[in-house]
């Protein structure tokens, strides 16, 4: 090989390469990594199963409602007492 080819090798890599960290930055701050495992599991099981983030999510705050609600019901209000 001559000292030309191994010149031109030498900018071809580095502009790949180039590129290929362009594209990896470009998808990590646009969020493309933020959440890996929900898109995936989305598609597979049903809206109502709990192991879906987001339904976990709406389930806990569910879940946390309702203890609220029942706390506040067992609870005597001040006026009750009057």
């Amino acid at each position: 090989m001559t000292l030309t080819t191994l010149s031109l090798l030498l900018v071809l890599t580095l502009v790949f390469v180039g590129l290929a960290a362009a594209g990896i930055l470009w998808a990590i701050r646009n969020g493309q990594y933020d959440d890996m495992e929900g898109p995936a599991q989305r598609i597979l099981m049903d809206d109502d199963d709990p192991m879906i983030p987001f339904n976990r999510l709406k389930q806990n705050a569910a879940t946390h409602k309702i203890t609220q609600n029942a706390e506040e019901r067992s609870t005597p209000s001040a006026d009750t007492n009057q």
